[in-house]
């Protein structure tokens, strides 16, 4: 039992061998996303015009898109249905959407600094949320919202 419960914890250890090359390989495909994202931040910003805030939104979720089909197959291997697995990504998506919308506001809005600075700060605060969230709940090999009920 005292094995079993040792063998769980390390399991749960955030810094494992396991999970740093997970999320070696969840950063780099976050870099394609982000490439995408940061691309269409520019180009609404600079050649349509779009406020950063707005403009940044529409490129979170281009790179969403990308990042849900890269980490469902490469990161976690996963083999849940879509339906199941594209809503949780999704909702963890939106909850870190809402964390860059509310980071460049505040630091492009309300501190008026420039915003592809504001970015990079932005997305690697969104990066730490996103991976933790979709380890521990859209990509877990348990449910966990079932265990919490």
């Amino acid at each position: 039992m005292q094995n079993k419960k040792k063998h769980d914890q390390k399991k749960a250890t955030v810094l494992n061998k396991n999970n740093t090359k997970q999320f070696i390989l969840f950063a780099a495909i976050g870099a394609v996303g982000t490439a995408a994202h940061f691309l269409t931040l520019i180009l609404l910003v600079e050649a349509a015009g779009v406020s950063a805030v707005w403009a940044t939104t529409a490129g979170f979720m281009v790179g969403a898109l990308i990042n849900y089909f890269l980490n469902y197959h490469l990161t976690f291997k996963s083999d849940k249905a879509h339906h199941e697995a594209m809503l949780k990504f999704f909702t963890v998506a939106l909850v870190g959407a809402g964390m860059n919308m509310l980071i460049m506001y505040i630091g492009v809005d309300v501190l008026v600094q420039y915003y592809l600075l504001v970015q990079v700060a932005a997305s690697s605060i969104v990066l730490l949320w996103t991976f933790s969230a979709n380890k521990l709940w859209t990509f877990s090999e348990k449910d966990t919202m079932r265990e919490i009920s």
